[in-house]
């Protein structure tokens, strides 16, 4: 890796006088005289420079222990490496000794703001040991939604696969094929590694045979300018409408303690659609049409993610400091509550929409760069290559709704890369809800693709009839393990679909 662009990935600030103009005997420095300023470090610029530490490499006690698989020998190795700039980031790779010569990458997701640096097993753990796969995971080298970092760490670790494996006294051949696999967040850097930019920006670049995101923000800071319609329509229903964007933390707070007393009956109860009063019925189909509009199980969902969804109050749009200027922008929502989608709006839609608040994004604030990938990756649907993706979702998720998947759809039409996209929704009402069959079936789809040309089934996630039809995401739900507490639920959704 260029050493140089490594260490201004990690934001120490290199600064730089450009003096231009003559200086002849008694002149002075000429008008054109030029001072660089050097770019000011981003709040996570500066957390990466204060440090994150990698903890838990392989606690047998811990929820994610790397021990060994029943019945599956496999040699494990874990422990730290080097992504640059004096950075480290966690690793785990598991070989089986029956091992195909390929390898698949695990991404994670979303760890939270502190320092401490987690590794995962993949959900699909069994199912990779049993079909020969080896597999390797990355704690990345920080916290927060920094995608950047975990785009650029999971690369790095593939690369340097075969290294750490004959460190480790394990000498094998390169892997002859890589894949790359993630959940929520690691969805988008499973997305992001497999773009034609990231090919073109990149630190370190894999060139990954497929991909299967899974419940990933498929539309990158578009889930951002969702948290925030969110929070305006809130605001607006309840009478307490901002007048600009960003809206101060405190007086978001008191903005949701208001909404809280208008829109529901008994907040501090219950937060289901039922027990929403007159003023907050809207707020039922807004939030509806912004997730992926009418859908089984969302009915379901709408109010254990009220807490939630108001908890991004008060967000200033930079995405807790990876950004230094606000990437929001709500310009292009339409705020429905009576009219369908692309119909034109009626009665108090109208209003709603003209009176609202939008935020603005601000502009350059998630630019290219010239020292590797954006700070926040783009999922652009413009893939480097002719690869298979394969992507699933839950159906009555709301912190990253499948409306993330439209995205996607819609940007992989539009750059001509649509056939290279299989996309599938399972009836579950949370986030990341899938049963562990659900996990591998979708990624065993992805394998057989790629190695066998058998383009795997899916669902049109685009068509709102189909969609809206109640058996929508039948074809693809599985039960099983559950996988969070919210999947003991899953039998209803299994129950509803016809046999």
């Amino acid at each position: 890796m260029n050493a140089l662009k490594r260490t201004a990935y990690l934001g120490v600030a290199i600064s730089a006088i450009v003096l231009t103009g003559c200086f002849g005997g008694g002149g002075g420095g000429s008008d054109d005289d030029e001072v660089v300023t050097p770019e000011p470090l981003t709040p996570q610029q500066e957390r990466i420079n204060d440090g994150f530490f990698v903890v838990n490499l392989n606690q047998v006690n811990d929820p994610t222990a790397f021990g060994p698989v029943t019945g599956l020998p496999a040699t494990r190795f874990s422990g730290e490496y080097d992504v640059g700039g004096g950075q480290t980031a966690g690793y785990r790779i598991e070989v089986p000794d029956n091992w195909n010569g390929m390898l698949v990458m695990y991404a994670h997701g979303f760890r939270g703001e502190g320092p401490d640096l987690t590794v995962d097993n993949p959900p699909m753990r069994a199912y990779l040991l049993q079909n020969g796969y080896a597999w390797a995971a990355s704690s990345y080298s920080t916290n927060f939604y920094d995608v950047r970092a975990g785009v650029e760490d999971t690369n790095a670790l593939a690369l340097a696969f075969n290294d750490i494996t004959a460190a480790n006294g394990l000498t094998l051949d390169a892997p002859t094929k890589r894949y790359i696999t993630g959940v929520s967040m690691g969805g988008h850097v499973a997305g992001a590694a497999i773009e034609r930019e990231t090919q073109e920006t990149a630190n370190n670049f894999v060139p990954y045979d497929g991909a299967a995101p899974m419940c990933g923000v498929m539309g990158d800071t578009e889930l951002f300018d969702y948290f925030t319609a969110y929070g305006l329509a809130l605001y607006e229903l309840a009478g307490v409408g901002a007048d600009s964007f960003p809206v101060s933390e405190a007086d978001a707070a008191e903005k949701v303690a208001v909404a809280r007393d208008v829109l529901w009956q008994n907040y501090a109860a219950t937060q289901d659609a039922t027990t929403l009063t007159a003023a907050g019925q809207p707020l039922f189909p807004i939030l509806q049409n912004l997730t992926g509009g009418e859908r089984p199980v969302y009915n379901v969902a709408f109010g254990g993610f009220q807490n939630l969804l108001q908890g991004f109050a008060g967000a200033d749009g930079t995405i807790t400091g990876i950004l230094n200027e606000s990437v929001v922008d709500t310009t292009d929502v339409t705020y429905r509550f009576l009219s369908a989608p692309g119909e034109p709006l009626v009665g108090l839609e109208v209003p709603f929409n003209a009176n609202i608040v939008q935020a603005v994004a601000t502009a350059g604030a998630n630019g290219l760069r010239d020292d590797g990938l954006r700070f926040i990756p783009k999922v652009n649907g413009d893939l480097y290559a002719d690869i298979p993706v394969v992507t699933v979702h839950t159906l009555g998720d709301l912190f990253v709704p499948i409306s993330m998947q439209q995205i996607y759809r819609t940007r992989m039409e539009a750059n001509s890369w649509g056939d290279n996209l299989v996309q599938r929704a399972v009836r579950a009402p949370g986030h990341c809800d899938f049963s562990f069959e659900e996990f591998e079936q979708t990624l065993d789809a992805m394998l057989q693709w790629e190695q066998n040309g058998t383009v795997p089934a899916g669902d049109d996630l685009l068509d709102p009839v189909t969609v809206a039809d109640p058996q929508f995401g039948c074809q693809f739900t599985r039960d099983g393990v559950p996988q969070t507490a919210t999947r003991t639920a899953i039998a209803p959704f299994i129950g509803a679909c016809t046999p």
